[in-house]
């Protein structure tokens, strides 16, 4: 008699019959958070975020230090010669002297407008590498559970490679005693050799995703630990799409990075339009040195009335009054009411973006509790299908095709499963990045449903599900 094909008897044909990766030491097996942790110390894109911060911020104390005292000092050595247009009244003396100059800003109004949009520009840039730095919770979560998900449609894909390897030895005992033709025996080989390929391609998927992974860290990685099927399926809390919009409206790290643009746009502007005022600053000077380096117009006779070194001080209050620049002014002020106006329609359609998709991965998230719950549904009325289908094979009421396309559903129906899975996972940690709440205690509370020893040939399916199957093929012959 022809014994009827199960889900637990093909993986366990695939688990025994093909070496997994996940049958690393436990010791080996690499957990979400420690993959985050090697993330952020080691991970190019950030690091090169934490430079690009640390030299943005360096424009506050550039844009103050315009606003600060300016002391210099100098010093000047020359030989002066002097002709009287006489005979013998050629003269050459030294004019060497040093100075040093402080001045004081007392009114520049261009050069306060710029150290404030200065100030929003910094922190603009210190929201933008936070951005990143939640970015890269969410990018090690996506490639952390794509190893899983590569790594479980392997197992299933070998599972299905085993089913139909076993259907194919079934056909060819079938056509030996005449039970079959050798219609079934190519059918069941076509299938087969098709899954043989699929599950070719689906290994090399699973080195894809440890590639990525190694890419992100710049570690090495033999297996990682793997999420059981116990994990909470529940919708978002709170179930409100409004809520999580009004969370983004406020919290979203892009979007507050944009309001700073928007500021630092305002005050340049007002810094060009400042450009029409006028400047007041405070000097003090001290000179000294040869009366000639002081440019005197009878360096003799000043010397004979006073003799030796001169010394000068000077105090005075320096106005400048802007009057025409060629049109520089009015030409930068018209740039930068374009500026402003170009900051505030980027930040507006950033906020319609983060409307768009905190609503659209609120709606993906319920999606996904309900699909969750159907895909493995599903697996169970596949699952009874392909045994009725068997048995009609058996009775002469189906034919092979029916039997392979029965067993071809099942095992998509596994993958569907898994993927769903996975995708209600990502989908929630990217809803709470775009409400600007994701943080690695998000990492930490995951983390508390990985399972140390999970093995994807076997642990693909629900633990019930596998029970179930295994339960059914001993009750029946």
């Amino acid at each position: 008699m022809l014994r009827k094909l199960s889900l637990a008897l093909a993986v366990s044909c695939a688990s025994n019959g093909m070496a997994s990766a996940a049958e690393a030491p436990l010791s080996t097996r690499t957990d979400l958070v420690s993959v985050y942790q090697e993330a952020v110390d080691n991970n190019a894109d950030l690091a090169a975020a934490r430079a690009q911060y640390g030299a943005q911020k360096e424009v506050v104390p550039q844009a103050r230090a315009g606003l600060l005292p300016n002391l210099s000092g100098g010093a000047q050595v020359a030989n002066v010669r002097t002709d009287i247009n006489q005979p013998s009244a050629v003269t050459t003396r030294s004019a060497n002297s040093y100075q040093a100059t402080l001045a004081q800003p007392l009114f520049r109004a261009d050069r306060w407008f710029q150290y404030q949009a200065a100030k929003d520009v910094n922190e603009q840039a210190a929201l933008q590498l936070s951005a990143t730095e939640q970015n890269l919770i969410l990018q090690t979560a996506e490639n952390y559970f794509n190893v899983l998900r590569s790594q479980d449609n392997l197992a299933s894909t070998k599972a299905e490679e085993a089913a139909f390897k076993r259907q194919l030895d079934q056909s060819n005992e079938r056509f030996d005693v005449g039970l079959s033709d050798k219609t079934d025996v190519l059918q069941s080989q076509a299938s087969y050799d098709t899954a043989r390929a699929n599950r070719i391609v689906a290994q090399r998927q699973v080195d894809d995703a440890f590639e990525a992974l190694i890419t992100l860290t710049n570690r090495q990685y033999n297996s990682i630990q793997g999420i059981v099927h116990t994990l909470p399926i529940l919708p978002p809390a709170p179930n409100d799409a409004k809520s999580w919009v009004d969370t983004a409206a406020r919290q979203n790290l892009n979007l507050l990075a944009s309001n700073y643009a928007v500021s630092a746009a305002e005050e340049t502007l007002k810094q060009r339009k400042a450009g029409h005022a006028p400047t007041l600053d405070a000097v003090a000077k001290y000179e000294k040195g040869d009366n000639d380096a002081f440019g005197f117009s009878n360096p003799n006779a000043f010397n004979q009335a006073y003799g030796g070194p001169v010394e000068q001080r000077t105090l005075a209050l320096q106005l400048n009054i802007p009057i025409y620049s060629g049109g520089l002014t009015n030409s930068q002020v018209r740039e930068s009411y374009s500026r402003l106006e170009q900051t505030e329609q980027q930040r507006e359609g950033l906020r319609r973006q983060v409307v768009e998709t905190t609503r659209n991965l609120h709606r993906a998230v319920n999606t996904d509790v309900e699909q969750v719950q159907a895909r493995k549904q599903s697996i169970i009325s596949n699952q009874s299908a392909v045994e009725a289908t068997e048995i009609g094979y058996q009775v002469g009421t189906r034919n092979i095709v029916d039997v392979l396309d029965a067993q071809r559903q099942l095992y998509t129906s596994v993958r569907n499963y898994n993927n769903t899975r996975y995708d209600y996972i990502l989908d929630n940690l990217r809803l709470k990045q775009a409400a600007g709440t994701l943080n690695p205690g998000d990492l930490e509370d995951l983390k508390r449903y990985l399972k140390p020893d999970y093995n994807p040939d076997k642990d693909f399916l629900p633990p019930d599900l596998a029970t179930a199957a295994a339960e059914q093929l001993k009750a029946r012959p």
